[in-house]
């Protein structure tokens, strides 16, 4: 069972990351500390983070913490602009990440604390 948006908002709140906006469905966060932007996204009731494409060869690393799922395809919305842009379907280019989906608050703090270790070398 995949773990809720409340859920997963107060585990980041606990590690101290820092929303900066919320647009429609997506929340921009910050990592503590540090000045890397991911987003959280709420799709049919199911939370889950995109992270930047750059973090492609960690993917593996992240996807293997117990809990933790690697969505396939790349996802893709106008409202991540800290992230690069690609074309997709249409013929103008869109923002894209990679995207994580959680199955308890566990999994969300070990991928956060993971990728904080990642970020910050």
């Amino acid at each position: 069972m995949a773990i809720k948006e409340n859920d997963i908002v107060n585990v980041l709140t606990k590690l101290e990351c820092r929303t900066n906006f919320s647009i429609k469905k997506i929340t921009e966060y910050m990592l503590p500390k540090l000045k890397e932007a991911f987003y959280l996204h709420i799709e049919n009731q199911m939370p889950h983070i995109i992270i930047r494409p750059v973090f492609e060869v960690f993917a593996a690393e992240l996807a293997a913490i117990e809990g933790v799922t690697k969505r396939e395809a790349y996802f893709h919305s106008a409202e991540m602009t800290r992230f690069p842009k690609r074309v997709n379907k249409g013929i103008n280019e869109i923002h894209y990440g990679i995207s994580f989906k959680f199955e308890n608050s566990k999994a969300v703090t070990l991928f956060i604390k993971k990728l904080i270790t990642i970020v910050g070398g």
